[in-house]
C-alpha cells in the first residue's frame, strides 16, 4: 500500500458550516442534475476523493458495488456517515487526504472528483494518486470549477487566490486549469463540457465549471 492511512489534522469548522448551508441551495438550482450527469452508468468499486457531506451519494447508480468516500475534515466526514447510511448503495466513509490515499494500487474501477480539486493543495499530487488507485482503462469522473476562459475574469480569479479566497473558502483556489493537470498526470479526457453556473452572488469567482470523463491509459 503506497497510499497512507492517517489523522489527516485537517479542520475547517465555520467553513463546513457554511458549506452545507450554500450547497442546498446550489443542489436546487442544477448541482443536483449534474451529480446525476457525473455518476451515470458507473458500476464496480468506485472512490470518491474529497467527499464533503455526502451530496453525491444519492445519486450513485444501483450498479455501483461499493463506494470509498474519503474526507478529512471532521465535521464533514461525520455529515458524509449520516448520508452513507441513507444511501442505496454501499459506502464507506473514510478519513484520509487526497494527496496520500489509503488505498492499494489499482483497487478501482473508476475514481470521481467533484468540486474538491480546488481545494487540494497539490492538485499534481492529488491526481496521480487518483491515477496510482485506479485499475488500467478505468474512468475519472470530474465536475469541478475552473479558471476562466476570458483572460480578465482569469486575472481577478488569480488575484483572489493570492489574496482572500483561500482564506475565506476552505483552502478553495478559483483560477486552477484542471483539465491541464488531469491530462499532465497521464489521464486522458475522453469528453468535457464547459458551462457557467453561479447559485448565488458569492460564486461569481467560481462560475466557470467543468463536467466530465478522463481514463486512465
Amino acid at each position: 500500500m503506497n497510499g497512507v492511512a492517517q489523522a489527516t489534522g485537517v479542520h475547517h469548522p465555520i467553513f463546513a458550516r457554511i458549506y452545507r448551508r450554500v450547497s442546498a441551495a446550489g443542489e436546487a438550482k442544477g448541482a443536483a442534475a449534474h451529480r446525476d450527469e457525473l455518476l451515470a452508468g458507473l458500476s464496480g468499486r468506485v472512490i470518491e476523493v474529497g467527499a464533503g457531506h455526502g451530496l453525491n451519494f444519492g445519486h450513485y447508480p444501483t450498479t455501483v458495488e461499493e463506494v470509498v468516500a474519503v474526507e478529512p475534515e471532521p465535521s464533514l466526514r461525520a455529515a458524509a456517515g449520516e448520508a452513507a447510511a441513507r444511501a442505496s448503495v454501499p459506502i464507506r466513509v473514510v478519513d484520509g487526504v487526497a494527496d496520500a490515499l489509503p488505498c492499494e494500487d489499482e483497487e478501482f474501477d473508476a475514481g470521481v472528483a467533484s468540486l474538491v480539486l480546488c481545494s487540494v493543495p497539490d492538485q499534481g499530487r492529488a491526481l496521480q494518486e487518483l491515477f496510482r488507485v485506479l485499475k488500467p482503462g478505468a474512468e475519472l469522473r470530474f465536475y469541478e470549477h475552473v479558471v476562466a476562459a476570458k483572460p480578465r475574469a482569469a486575472r481577478i480569479q488569480r488575484m483572489l487566490d493570492r489574496t482572500v479566497w483561500p482564506l475565506l473558502a476552505g483552502g478553495c483556489h478559483a483560477a486552477r486549469d484542471t483539465i491541464a493537470a488531469i491530462e499532465g498526470v497521464g489521464f486522458v479526457v475522453e469528453r468535457s463540457r464547459r458551462f457557467l453556473f453561479r447559485p448565488a452572488l458569492v460564486a461569481a469567482p467560481t462560475a466557470p465549471h467543468v463536467l466530465g470523463v478522463a481514463r486512465r491509459p
